[in-house]
């Protein structure tokens, strides 16, 4: 009879980091309690299994309590994702129903290496423990019921041991510390599999296409239908100068990376079926194909134009199919027509694979994944290429490669049994490989013993997909979870006792709402990404950089960081025009606060009267030999917002948790203003981090603009002295015609704001009674010298208004024509070109009046208003004075007024008003923005896109219906042609969309610099110079309060939505504003 060996059990359930003890009944139901308790918690408690220790079998002599109840108490870290057991299967204390597992795996009994009976010992022969290696396997076996009560713990505790995997499995909780997702990118189709080079992010989808966005910008930069079927394997060599695609077609497609021009089209002249994996050796510059026939070929790229012509009688679109295509005696087939062509997938030489280059049945199943690997074992030299491979038949084979065609592969060593549990993905770090499987589990390999080390209950799901990168493990699982382990060769361990020190998971995270089937890893500018792709047909970047440490650091990653303090800026809820939201504006603007003086401004919060939100002073003092000399800038923004109700659930996202979709940042305020005063305040930081920052550069960032810039103008006044000179004035509020040529603003119009109200000396009265002929209706009166303002063609009587109004200059037609021609390009349905040009000039260097509301008093109903008023506002341009306005609007209303010879009482108030802006385009500013933008844009090409300013509609004449409306309309014919608003085209843009408008590659972004353009004369196209129709008060305030020009540099696109449901802003064009700024703010000072 065996005596119970406490050390063996632990070394079974876990080694040095499980603890095994005897405890009695009593002790057992305070400890289950206990942990009743725990798991209320989101705690990682630990966990507690209690064996029943069968009545024959000794204890040792120590041992306390009742020997009728006694229980083994097992007790495992939460993390022990190799050895955790499920829970849920122990309620029971009694061993009689407790459920067994039956299987083929190995068994090892805790209660030492002798049989208790010889009716046991045949049922339990494997009873070598694999852990005396420090090795785990695990059993592989289905859930029963006991048979007999008779000698029941022993196989209870071998079901168990083999089911220690199973809490992790259904416990997929995410960690706190879960990495921060960088962007998202949808598409309209599942990603099967991602490929990620230097530049680009690559996904292959079920469409058969292949994707591929900018890692600097994460826009879609093309895609190209590359396969006929779905693509399920993308493979970049290691020189980075071919991708290689595989797809259910059967055919093999090279690439080059850069372009995505077809290089070379491969196919076998077998019916291979699916092919799943595909991978590259440079040394031997062959390509080895894994099919669904079960089969590994290669075909070599060596001289591929002096090869035999391939018969395209043998490609696969013209094989016959052995089910669909085949006859019955006697019967007919329909002629397969000729393959469509596939746009961009023509070019490159075709190559057939040669029918001795094939290996069959590699494997007993489908080759569903390859790792082409170097220097990670003994079985070949360190410097020649191995080629691993996994299939179906659930073994890994290793094969040696020959320079010989005829030969091509050699089987060198075999992993694992022939057990039908498919091994679905491979990595490799060092002489390590890890292999994924079904139902969550992920296999360690010793490529130099070839043994097996251990077995990781991984997943609740099929492990779809694994990773190895910066010392850790990543998966990938069908639930949709990604997990993250430490590794025994790497990691930062903690030295707490209840701590694996190897393999345990740092992180797991919900990644997709689908099944995760592709992943990859980079390192891009400083950061570590790790991107999923999931049948839920979407992208994930997760920005992963010192997320081993659980917190990020940020300061190393500049172009990171102004995401993140983007991304935080946003997430206060600085709406000024709601009371309510005064103490999210007040800890708004202390962030704002505190981010500059964290960079090392000098800051200071400037109070503004009637307790209106603050304005943020900050000051980057320049070099102190050259700040004297050189001319200081100031940059105006506001942080506050407009609010962003969702209660019609327009919004993709919280407009508060800023999110990246397919290349834009989405968010309140991330365009109108805070992306641009995060991108201005970056650009400082950078001459900052060079030594490169000669001159003071000032902050005011206001928290009122978007109610009227309540209290700034006295502020700036009383703290003018702390400001200081100003010679330049720089402002970022405004967005681009289009989405593709960058602009300069030089012109706003002003604007007036007033309310002009009747009342009567009389109460609310009904019409009916008191309604009569004699009694002077307030509506009326209002109504009636409202309508005198304006006249034919809606021009505007007040007497001189139009005087002061400059001419239009040739340079001024110049610039509008510049403007016509490049919409008309882009968008030509946007003409005839002077019907557009006379559209925009009416908007931006004319006047208008218009009409807002009207408002009476009383309930609605038959009721004579006792007042009534109407908000009005008029559209200044830049000559016309607001005083003078004022005083000619007042008077117009009065004189109007005093004709109608009533009762009642006439009262105008001014409510808001903003001087309207003219800039020079010709002075120093301008100059040194436009040189600036031609530097950073670069090129700009001649796509269609969307506009912002819209053509005049064409009239078409309605036809004719039958209608029973009782009240038909009434048009007045008119040749005069009908304006639209400024929203036709980018109102165009649909924010949902999956798919955006994709570039070329050659069209793709520069990436963001960190250092200075190697080519400073390389010139893009010149910015178009633009006026706009909209007002900011505080502009030309500024300008005449530090007698100091100002400039405009709009950084978003004309579909940012700023102010709508759905706000963006481009990454691109974030980071590129900043490098604008930074050259700005470098080369202006000493002009």
């Amino acid at each position: 009879m065996d005596v119970l060996d406490l050390a063996h059990v632990e070394n079974v359930f876990g080694g040095t980091d499980a603890s095994a003890t005897i405890v009695d009944g009593d002790e057992k139901q305070l400890l289950e309690a206990a942990i009743l308790d725990e798991k209320s918690d989101d705690t990682d408690s630990d966990i507690d299994v209690f064996i029943p220790i069968p009545i024959p079998i000794p204890i040792p002599s120590n041992a306390a309590g009742d020997p009728r109840e006694r229980y083994v108490r097992v007790a495992l870290p939460s993390f022990q994702n190799s050895q955790t057991l499920d829970k849920s299967h122990l309620s029971s204390t009694s061993p009689r129903h407790s459920p067994a597992r039956k299987g083929k795996g190995k068994m090892t009994s805790i209660f030492g290496s002798r049989s208790l009976s010889q009716s046991q010992s045949s049922q339990n022969t494997n009873t070598t423990s694999p852990l005396a290696n420090d090795n785990t396997t695990l059993a592989s076996s289905t859930d029963d019921e006991f048979e007999s009560e008779e000698n029941p713990p022993l196989t209870q505790i071998q079901s168990l041991e083999s089911r220690a995997n199973n809490r992790t499995a259904s416990s997929d909780d995410e960690f706190s510390n879960r990495p921060q997702l960088a962007h998202h990118l949808q598409n309209d189709s599942s990603i099967l599999t991602l490929a990620v080079g230097d530049r680009y992010i690559y996904a292959g989808t079920q469409d058969g296409e292949i994707i591929a966005w900018s890692l600097a910008s994460f826009e879609l930069v093309t895609r190209l239908q590359a396969h006929t079927r779905s693509v399920l394997s993308l493979f970049l060599s290691p020189d980075r100068k071919l991708l290689f695609s595989s797809a259910g077609d059967a055919i093999v497609n090279a690439w080059c990376p850069t372009t995505l021009q077809r290089k070379y089209h491969i196919y076998s002249t077998y019916d291979v079926g699916d092919v799943f994996s595909v991978a590259y050796s440079s040394q031997f510059e062959t390509v080895y194909l894994g099919a669904q026939n079960t089969s590994i070929q290669w075909c070599s790229l060596k001289d591929s134009t002096a090869r035999p012509t391939p018969n395209p009688e043998r490609h696969p679109d013209r094989r016959n199919h052995r089910f669909f295509d085949s006859v019955q005696h006697g019967g007919t087939s329909t002629p397969r027509p000729r393959p469509m062509s596939r746009s961009g997938a023509e070019q490159g030489d075709i190559l057939e694979i040669d029918k001795a280059h094939m290996r069959q049945y590699a494997h007993f199943g489908y080759v569903y994944c390859m790792l082409m690997v170097r220097n990670v074992c003994r079985l070949v030299d360190a410097d020649e290429d191995m080629l691993i491979s996994g299939g179906g038949d659930g073994t890994i084979k290793l094969w040696q490669l020959s320079n010989d065609a005829e030969v091509g592969i050699t089987e060198i060593a075999k992993l694992g049994e022939d057990d039908a549990e498919s091994v679905l993905s491979l990595a490799v770090d060092g002489s390590f490989l890890y292999s994924s499987k079904l139902e969550g589990v992920i296999e360690l390999w010793d490529l130099d013993t070839k043994q097996k080390l251990r077995v990781i209950r991984a997943h609740k799901g099929d492990v779809m997909t694994l990773q190895m990168g910066w010392g850790y493990l990543w998966s990938g699982g069908s639930t949709g979870h990604a997990r993250k382990y430490s590794t025994v060769q790497y990691g930062q361990y903690k030295s707490s006792s209840n701590f694996s020190q190897k393999y345990h998971c740092v992180n797991r995270w919900r990644a997709h709402d689908g099944r995760i089937l592709a992943s990859a890893i980079t390192t891009y500018n400083g950061q570590q990404f790790y991107i999923t792709g999931a049948n839920d047909n979407s992208v994930s970047i997760w920005d992963i950089t010192g997320c081993h440490t659980g917190a990020y650091k940020n300061e190393d990653v500049q172009e990171n960081q102004l995401v993140k303090s983007l991304q935080e800026f946003v997430a206060f809820k600085t709406i000024s025009s709601r009371p309510d939201h005064a103490e999210d504006c007040r800890r708004g603007a202390t962030f704002l606060r505190t981010l500059f003086k964290k960079h090392g401004a000098v800051t200071e919060m400037l109070t503004t009267e009637d307790r209106h939100n603050p304005i943020v002073y900050a000051k980057f003092k320049g070099n102190p030999k050259t700040a004297g000399e050189r001319k200081k800038i100031l940059f105006y923004g506001h942080y506050d917002v407009v609010p962003a109700d969702d209660k019609q659930k327009k919004w993709i996202i919280d407009p508060f948790q800023m999110k990246g979709v397919n290349g834009y940042l989405y968010g309140r305020g991330v365009s109108d203003n805070k992306g641009p005063i995060m991108a201005a305040l970056y650009g400082v930081v950078d001459l900052v981090h060079e030594k490169a920052l000669d001159s003071d550069i000032t902050f005011l960032i206001e928290g009122e603009e978007e109610s009227g810039s309540r209290g700034f103008k006295d502020a700036v006044r009383r703290y003018k002295d702390l400001i200081g000179d100003i010679d330049y004035i720089i402002l970022a509020n405004s967005y681009w015609l289009d989405d593709e040529v960058p602009c300069l603003t030089y012109g706003l119009r002003g604007v007036l704001h007033a309310t002009v109200k009747v009342d009567s000396k009389h109460p609310d009265v009904h019409s009916g009674v008191d309604g009569s002929f004699m009694m002077d209706e307030p509506l009326f009166d209002l109504t009636a010298i409202l309508a005198k303002l304006k006249g034919l063609h809606n021009r505007i009587l007040i007497p001189g208004f139009y005087d002061d109004i400059l001419p239009l200059t040739e340079a001024e037609e110049a610039r509008y024509d510049d403007i016509v021609s490049t919409l008309l390009r882009r968008n030509p349905e946007l003409g005839p070109a002077d019907n557009l040009k006379a559209s925009i000039m009416a908007r931006w260097r004319e006047p208008n009046l218009t009409v807002h509301r009207y408002k009476v008093s009383g309930p609605d109903g038959s009721l004579v208003s006792s007042h009534a008023s109407a908000a009005i506002s008029l559209r200044l341009v830049p000559n016309q004075e607001v005083d003078d306005v004022i005083q000619s609007l007042t008077k117009f209303l009065y004189d109007a007024f005093t004709t109608l010879d009533t009762h009642n009482q006439l009262t105008v108030t001014i409510d808001n008003q903003a001087d309207a802006w003219l800039g020079d385009p010709e002075n120093e500013i301008f100059r040194t923005l436009e040189d600036a933008i031609m530097e950073v844009w670069g090129p700009i090409t001649d796509h269609t896109r969307r506009s912002s300013v819209p053509g005049p509609k064409t009239h078409h004449t309605p036809k004719q219906s039958i209608s029973s409306s009782p009240s038909p309309t009434i048009s007045s014919p008119s040749l005069k042609p009908e304006p639209t608003t400024s929203t036709t085209l980018s109102n165009g843009s649909d924010h949902t969309s999956l798919a955006a408008t994709p570039l070329s590659l050659s069209e793709d972004a520069k990436e963001p610099e960190d250092k200075e353009d190697k080519n400073p004369k390389r010139l893009g196209r010149k910015p178009l110079y633009i006026r706009e129709g909209g007002s900011i008060p505080s502009i030309r305030f500024l300008e005449k309060e530090f007698g100091a020009p100002a400039a405009h540099l709009p950084c978003g696109q004309a579909s940012d939505s700023a102010h709508l449901d759905n706000e963006r802003i481009r990454v691109k064009n974030l980071y590129n504003s900043r490098q604008i700024f930074r050259k700005v703010f470098r080369e202006l000072p000493r002009k």
